[in-house]
């Protein structure tokens, strides 16, 4: 609703109303928007930082290994803002003669003493709630840029939209990030599969690579949303599977496949094979039955 309308059916000021609706906000009761407000969740909803740095940490930590080890001496990269890609930065302070452009501010700082690192922060206006620089400066400041991969997090990936954020503004920088990048990597720890809101950042058809963890065995949708992104040809990489991959569209064999479920199919295409005395073999062997 708009601060007019909610002013006239309160029958107060709008300069009332507006004081009441940062009151709320900081409650958690709605969201405020350019002009009025709107109930918080849905594809508005987005955590701040200290919410979103205590969720999936040790998923996290694991997409940052993995993500690092696709990084080689000397590239020249984009990392944007989230804390997945905070986690991938701290590991990437150990690779020589590497440089990386970045409009998070929490990016950077990870980076901050890596004397083999050199890192390009973006202008731009700050925006507290993730510490990422946005706007028309930062985006001008990519311009003319070209490096070999772009790194990015987001609050939701669909297999129809690709990556997407609750933030305009976010939104806007990301896509100015991939466009200087050869190579999109999307980070995503497996509550974010199938969540989708409101402003889209990356087209799945731009999507290189996903790195993501393992979903749990009950969880259907990010199963199902995984195999549903390597059918339209994104490269899947689990973390903690080993660095295995589902094969995608275009490195399948054009004759009818196993669907997911059955042997040599779906999520276990990603796992491999596992030793059945391990637990990982076991609850593999479990999902198998």
């Amino acid at each position: 609703m708009s601060l007019r309308e909610l002013a006239r059916v309160v029958q107060t000021s709008e300069v009332t109303v507006r004081r009441d609706v940062r009151a709320l906000e900081a409650e958690g009761l709605l969201d405020r928007r350019h002009g009025g407000a709107v109930l918080p969740g849905g594809f508005t909803r987005e955590s701040g930082f200290p919410q979103k740095s205590h969720l999936a940490t040790a998923e996290k930590t694991a997409i940052a290994d993995l993500a690092a080890s696709l990084v080689e001496e000397g590239e020249a990269i984009v990392v944007g803002a989230g804390t997945t890609t905070q986690e991938l930065a701290r590991r990437l302070a150990r690779v020589p003669g590497l440089t990386v452009v970045t409009n998070s501010l929490l990016v950077a700082q990870a980076l901050a003493h890596a004397n083999r690192v050199e890192v390009v922060m973006t202008g731009g206006t700050l925006r507290g709630s993730n510490y990422a620089l946005v706007g028309s400066g930062a985006e001008q400041s990519l311009q003319g840029l070209r490096v070999s991969k772009a790194f990015l997090s987001g609050s939701g990936l669909t297999a129809e939209r690709g990556l997407s954020t609750s933030n305009m503004l976010s939104a806007s920088v990301d896509r100015a990030l991939v466009q200087a990048a050869a190579e999109v990597v999307v980070l995503a720890d497996h509550t974010k599969l199938g969540t989708d809101t409101m402003f889209q950042t990356v087209p799945t058809d731009v999507i290189t690579r996903l790195v993501t963890d393992e979903p749990p065995g009950h969880d259907d949708r990010a199963a199902t949303e995984l195999q549903a992104l390597a059918d339209q040809g994104v490269q899947i990489a689990v973390a903690g599977a080993g660095g295995g991959e589902l094969p995608t569209a275009r490195q399948r064999s054009p004759l009818p496949g196993p669907r997911r479920g059955t042997p040599g199919g779906g999520l276990r295409g990603v796992l491999g094979e596992q030793p059945a005395g391990t637990e990982r073999g076991r609850v593999a062997d479990l999902r198998r039955r």
